[in-house]
């Protein structure tokens, strides 16, 4: 690891405005490990910087680049700490193996996120539902125009203090039937760039209609539930949680899962399953569902008010913020502002 001094001057000389909002201010640091020739590099800690990239990177044509999404806490004081870091780095060198990447070793990626999240341990908001939200990034930066897998690439780690992601509270929501998001033997449960840059037409339209979020369904069948554009889908039906089955179109979210583990700890029943979208418009109408919720590292958990079909059909929920998302957020909330005992052992406080 070789922090630079131009970075220990950067950090010691920023100020954080009092409304960071989200992802807009970005710690004056980041992290930067190069691959080259089969071996990695040292962690570098250096000024935050722009960069430069060579018309002909591989990155900027073929899509070779993955990301993930963290956060640090420091609620009163309490950290910072890192959520399920491990989690993050493991599903980081899944995805890259899904887009024919070097893995990136423990110690390169903890190394670098935890020394970033130190060195800006400052900036780490205090106010509960506030973080630090971490950005570990890899992309290709070997410079030719072959269409084949890249041999070099850069490994990036930058930093923001963040706000609420959905200022607003609940979303609505609307179903998309047309275009689709991912399909099997695809990149649907690999975090990388180009299932994002995907949802974004539907996200304009979705926006031009007045609702907040897309729901994806199933390029086979156009009925089974998938997931949000970056964030899983959770329905409490008969006061039970039910959440679409992982497959290789969903991503395995973080989130999701400690949701998952919080709710059976709750002696809540769950359900992995197969949903199909006409059963859960069904059971709103019925009032057998009575809550849906969305949940991801960005949002943590934001509950769904209604749903809606082009068309002007909508489907109202019962409860717009119900007992069992609100319990399951304050809960994992929580957990990773260290307010609440971490029974499950997901935090990482960082103290030194």
């Amino acid at each position: 690891m070789n922090i630079t001094q131009e970075a220990i001057d950067a950090i010691e000389n920023f100020s954080m405005p009092d409304n960071v909002g989200f992802g807009k201010v970005m710690l004056p640091i980041m992290a930067v490990a190069e691959y080259k020739d089969g071996q990695w590099s040292q962690v570098e800690v250096k000024k935050y910087e722009k960069l430069q990239l060579d018309p002909t990177c591989k990155v900027l044509h073929y899509g070779q680049e993955i990301f993930e999404g963290m956060k640090a806490y420091n609620y009163k004081d309490n950290g910072p700490n890192l959520f399920r870091p491990l989690e993050n780095w493991k599903r980081f060198n899944l995805s890259g193996k899904r887009m024919a990447m070097p893995e990136v070793p423990e110690e390169i990626f903890m190394g670098a996120v935890e020394e970033v999240t130190w060195l800006g341990r400052k900036f780490v908001p205090k106010r509960s539902g506030e973080s630090l939200y971490i950005r570990p990034f890899m992309f290709a930066s070997e410079c030719n125009l072959g269409i084949k897998p890249a041999e070099e690439f850069l490994f990036m780690v930058v930093a923001s203090p963040v706000g609420s992601y959905f200022a607003g509270g609940s979303i609505k929501v609307l179903i998309e039937r047309d275009m689709i998001r991912a399909c099997s033997g695809g990149m649907g449960a690999a975090k990388t760039g180009g299932n994002y840059a995907g949802s974004l037409l539907s996200a304009i339209e979705t926006k031009k209609l007045g609702y907040d979020q897309t729901l994806w369904l199933s390029a086979t069948d156009k009925e089974s539930i998938e997931e949000m554009s970056g964030m899983n889908f959770f329905a409490v039906i008969n006061g039970e949680l039910h959440t679409p089955e992982i497959t290789d179109t969903i991503l395995n979210g973080i989130t999701r899962n400690s949701l998952i583990e919080l709710a059976k700890s709750e002696g809540l029943k769950v359900h992995e399953r197969r949903m199909s979208i006409t059963e859960m418009i069904s059971a709103i109408q019925d009032g057998s569902c009575t809550e849906c919720f969305a949940c991801g590292t960005a949002a943590i958990l934001t509950p769904i008010s209604s749903m809606h079909d082009r068309g002007g059909k909508d489907y109202i929920l019962k409860e717009e913020y119900g007992p069992i998302a609100r319990d399951l957020r304050d809960k994992l909330l929580g957990i990773q502002e260290l307010s609440i005992e971490d029974k499950f052992n997901w935090t990482k406080l960082l103290n030194r």
